[in-house]
């Protein structure tokens, strides 16, 4: 039996996992062994997917082309981030029920029968896919309200579908979770502010760098000078203000979901806290909470949080 015949070779089930196991270096708990078997079955599917948009537009798929294969491209296309990211778009409609059969790749096939378990739209799948198209078109970002319209893209879709999936959206909450996703967007920019100017992108908004006297080059130095330490400073306190905005998400809910909404909050917290133990350097590498740490804070977002509804 092939592939054609609806068995995926073992090659793929490999490759699926491969990318499946990054959820491990995430600032974030994604789908923890204490929530309900269909809740992690839905949050690893649509992790799975963001996690191959992101793959695709950061240049971070594994070697070897076999994902633009399986999205019916050939393999040297795999270097060609849009037309990676149309064909994924194609691949998607084929979820929610496009004309030319079933998904191809095995990533999206995961994800349809909990798109039509949990009645998903497309629309915060589509957003994952324009927010990687932006960044091969913009790789510096003026104002920070142009960096919060970038987050409303690649991380706000995301906190969406957890709501869809728990069956617990409201307008009042959405606001909640789109704060605390911008929040957490926020923090793995200033984590990896020298990854990102690696790679030629730039998400401290330009207008603060101005405010501060920091220049691109400033940023390349193998630690930050004061200037830019004030500058991480400024910008992890925003984020930070935009967690507190966002945790009255916690109380509004319930049980194993209540649990899992903290794990959110207090892993964007205990990052916020490495960034500043580390003196607002980020430059030499991402400071990275602890397990303790991560703990801590998850605790505390449980004690603080008001409880709601």
């Amino acid at each position: 039996m092939t592939a054609a015949h609806g068995i995926r070779p073992l090659s793929d089930t490999v490759h699926v996992s491969a990318t499946l196991d990054k959820a491990a270096a995430e600032n974030f708990p994604v789908a923890p062994a204490f929530l309900p078997r269909a809740w992690r079955d839905g949050l690893t599917a649509v992790y799975g997917y963001a996690r191959l948009v992101d793959d695709i537009g950061d240049g971070d798929l594994a070697p070897g082309g076999r994902d633009a294969v399986l999205l019916g491209l050939d393999p040297a296309a795999a270097d060609d981030r849009l037309a990676m990211l149309d064909a994924l778009e194609a691949d998607l409609r084929r979820v929610f029920g496009g004309t030319d059969g079933p998904p191809r790749h095995p990533l999206l096939l995961a994800l349809q029968p909990v798109v039509r378990a949990h009645g998903l739209t497309p629309e915060p799948f589509l957003g994952l896919i324009e927010a990687n198209r932006q960044d091969q078109r913009i790789a510096r970002y003026e104002t920070y309200g142009d960096l919060v319209g970038y987050c409303e893209l690649s991380a706000n879709p995301v906190g969406r579908l957890v709501l869809s999936l728990t069956g617990t959206s409201t307008p009042e909450r959405v606001r909640r979770s789109d704060a605390v996703c911008t929040a957490l967007q926020i923090v793995e920019h200033i984590q990896d502010v020298a990854e990102d100017l690696g790679n030629d992108r730039i998400y401290l908004p330009a207008e603060d760098m101005r405010r501060f006297h920091v220049s691109e080059a400033d940023l390349a130095a193998p630690s930050a000078g004061a200037s830019v330490r004030s500058l991480v400073a400024f910008e992890t306190e925003r984020a930070r203000e935009l967690l507190n905005e966002g945790t009255p998400l916690v109380g509004s809910v319930h049980g194993r979901l209540r649990l899992l909404l903290a794990g959110f909050v207090g892993g964007g917290r205990a990052a916020l806290r490495a960034v500043t133990a580390a003196g607002f350097d980020v430059l030499p590498g991402p400071p990275k909470p602890t397990k303790s740490g991560l703990l801590r804070e998850v605790a505390a977002v449980l004690r603080t949080a008001p409880r709601k509804g």
